[in-house]
């Protein structure tokens, strides 16, 4: 069946559809990561965007249930250049095409990624809509009446309703691995997979969801915090009732502008528990302390991003996924930047000078994308003992 993507200034490609048919709207964007396509259809930060890879050819090895990021796709649209014809993993318990048929996700295959990478890197990431229904002309048409990403709400849209506690009889954090032969250290569960044993809780945290990725949840819990979740506009001072060693700041979608309570939430948290930020929260964190943020010409989307810690001149290969940035110069003299994007000198890291507060707008929990960032994780837990 065929299909179109057409964006807001009037380009459109022609192509073939696959998942679901019908007719969405968001904001175009694509991302360079050579792998982890099921982790990023199921990344809440993605909500109200259509999605184009850049690697030629994607859902060679499937989907799989361990692989998803949230409970849901959030994705608008997945456009790809060519869908493999065969699914061979062993993990694997389904194709791309059932898969994002299940969730209503429209894709369209068989277009030029090179030229829609070029041309979004060159005009900058705009509305668009993908469909299976529309003439290319009433395409552009409605994706130049869709909503703009820049002042949306979208967390209102993935943060869950009630707090609750993540894993709490540790049966959903193990690390997967490959390795095998030492039962202190690795435990053998269902259908033979391998999984590294839990360390025990030292440190008990609340983590703000803003549309959290599961692997931050997992990851964590291998670092030996216990979690307990709660929604993007609850009250500061019940967390502080809570008498958590540290606050955690997540991941998630929209415009970090338009989120003001989570702003005050956070500034009546500074000073009275350790907090760590990624990604929206970050951000978020930026605004707290009484910067601002700026939208990108096109995102930071992909597992190869280099950053530099530019106290230490040590560099990363990162993976991230934002499409705003904290700006340097309305930051405060009492916050630092702590790592900067070395292809576009953004602001990648934050540090307050004299309370146990740190960010970085990138996601050391990959999945999908390199481990070099992982460390974070176990700085918060240092950072917690040192403020006791």
């Amino acid at each position: 069946m065929r299909a179109v993507l057409a964006l807001e200034d009037g380009r459109f490609f022609i192509g073939e559809s696959f998942g679901a048919t019908g007719t969405k709207v968001g904001e175009a964007c694509f991302n360079t990561s050579m792998s982890g396509y099921q982790e990023v259809l199921t990344d809440p930060s993605y909500r109200g965007q259509i999605v184009a890879m850049t690697v030629p050819q994607v859902g060679n090895y499937g989907v799989n249930p361990l692989d998803d990021e949230s409970t849901a796709v959030h994705v608008r649209g997945f456009v790809i250049e060519e869908l493999s014809p065969v699914v061979s993993n062993w993990r694997a318990t389904g194709g791309l095409d059932e898969y994002l048929k299940k969730w209503g996700v429209p894709g369209i295959q068989g277009i030029d990624t090179r030229a829609l990478t070029k041309h979004l890197r060159t005009r900058g990431a705009m509305q668009a809509c993908i469909s299976s229904e529309l003439t290319p002309e009433e395409a552009v048409a409605r994706a130049k009446s869709a909503p703009p990403m820049a002042g949306s709400d979208f967390v209102k849209e993935v943060t869950p309703a009630a707090a609750f506690d993540w894993d709490p009889d540790s049966t959903q954090s193990h690390e997967w691995t490959l390795v095998k032969g030492d039962g202190s250290k690795v435990e053998v569960r269902e259908g033979n997979e391998v999984f590294r044993k839990l360390p025990a809780v030292r440190h008990r945290i609340v983590a703000y969801d803003f549309g959290m990725k599961r692997n931050i949840l997992r990851r964590l819990r291998q670092e030996g915090f216990a979690v307990r979740v709660v929604p993007a506009d609850f009250p500061a001072e019940d967390v502080l009732a809570m008498k958590a060693d540290g606050v955690f700041l997540s991941n998630g979608p929209g415009d970090p502008a338009a989120l003001t309570y989570v702003h005050a939430n956070i500034r009546k948290l500074m000073g009275r528990t350790p907090i760590f930020g990624i990604c929206l929260g970050h951000q978020m964190l930026g605004y707290a302390v009484g910067g601002k943020t700026f939208k990108l010409k096109f995102g930071h989307r992909g597992g190869n991003q280099p950053v530099q810690d530019v106290r230490t001149g040590k560099v990363s290969i990162t993976s991230q996924n934002h499409g705003f940035a904290v700006d340097a110069v309305s930051l405060p003299s009492d916050v630092e930047v702590s790592h900067i994007n070395l292809n576009d000198h953004t602001v990648e890291g934050l540090a307050h000078k004299s309370l146990p507060i740190f960010s970085v707008q990138y996601h050391p929990e990959a999945a999908p994308g390199p481990n070099d960032a992982t460390y974070f994780f176990r700085q918060f837990a240092e950072m917690i003992e040192k403020a006791r």
